[in-house]
């Protein structure tokens, strides 16, 4: 057993100031990654600044429209609120895609965006790994890449990103509500992750110390049609092997809005810029939902042994954008 201290924070200030003055310390909120992380030798924080218990536990209508998500409401909470079922139902689903059920009701919304990769290499202390140790080396290059990305990996990592809720917040325009010594500020979810370069080690563009504080869904993809979809080896418990949260708006008959994020494809939530570009003004067909994603993915740089991974989100990201569209569109 590892030695570490424990602080109980009872405002967002008093956690960062904690966090602040103990070098290498963690924040913790449900605990279902980091916990697994230090039984595994991976993370050996010397303190654990606990902030379970901070204000950050509601979910709140804003008067123009928007919803905040608190940093520590439960994923299970987040996934039944009213307001996400009806107007943001591409999370509810991600949500409860992800994980177990007695998962969804410890893990947070806060934790579940900084949850680190599920890369074995990652995971095994005795292999070589430049996000747990940089400058290591890569063990996943030389061994099985049946699960990791083909999209926008380098020489030094080869990792995906294991949440579903953040797919969802990328494809819907959500931003990440923070706290740290400078004080507030928030950025969108779809650039909060990073994207592996020459620094695997950095998984977001968190600066040191700061504190997910919380999530606003906006108003403009409130009441739209969205949807989220996981491809994975079994119904449930289980990471995804590609995954796709959309959102659609259709007006006289061409696509006005569209937002498109893959997942398990990337160190992060994959925001398919391209394709969306090829949607807008575009008739919401078949063709068009197949076209735009295969310029998309000519991007993609597979292994051999994970190269199924581009036809099966090529699928997926059809099969979701069809079922989005107007009935009238073919």
């Amino acid at each position: 057993m590892k030695a570490f201290a424990y602080v109980r924070a009872g405002s967002v200030e008093e956690a960062a100031e904690a966090y602040a003055s103990r070098p290498g310390a963690r924040y913790l909120g449900g605990g279902t990654n980091l916990v697994d992380l230090m039984k595994l030798g991976v993370e050996e924080p010397p303190a654990l600044i606990d902030v379970g218990r901070l204000p950050l536990d509601t979910v709140e209508e804003l008067p123009d429209g928007s919803l905040r998500i608190g940093a520590t409401v439960r994923n299970s909470d987040a996934a039944a609120h009213p307001a996400v079922r009806d107007r943001w139902p591409a999370l509810s689903q991600a949500l409860l895609a992800g994980a177990s059920g007695q998962l969804r009701n410890a893990a947070t919304t806060g934790g579940n965006l900084l949850q680190r990769t599920r890369c074995p290499y990652f995971q095994d202390v005795s292999k070589p790994c430049n996000k747990r140790q940089p400058g290591s080396g890569c063990a996943a290059r030389g061994g099985v890449h049946r699960d990791h990305a083909v999209l926008g990996h380098s020489e030094h990592c080869i990792a995906t990103h294991p949440s579903d809720m953040a797919v969802a917040l990328a494809a819907l325009d959500a931003r990440i509500e923070l706290y740290g010594a400078r004080g507030a500020r928030s950025v969108p979810a779809a650039g909060f992750h990073r994207l592996p370069g020459e620094h695997p080690e950095l998984d977001t563009e968190i600066r040191p110390g700061e504190l997910v504080t919380g999530v606003v869904l906006p108003a403009a993809t409130a009441g739209l049609p969205s949807a989220y979809r996981k491809a994975r080896d079994r119904a449930s418990y289980a990471f995804a092997l590609a995954s796709v949260a959309a959102v659609l708006r259709v007006e006289d008959g061409v696509v006005r809005h569209v937002g498109i994020a893959f997942g398990a494809l990337a160190h992060r939530p994959w925001r398919a810029e391209r394709a969306e570009a090829a949607l807008l003004g575009a008739a919401p067909t078949r063709d068009a939902f197949e076209h735009a994603l295969d310029l998309e993915l000519e991007a993609a740089e597979p292994f051999p042994d994970n190269a199924y991974k581009v036809p099966l989100a090529r699928n997926v990201g059809v099969d979701v954008l069809t079922r989005l569209a107007p009935p009238t569109a073919s």
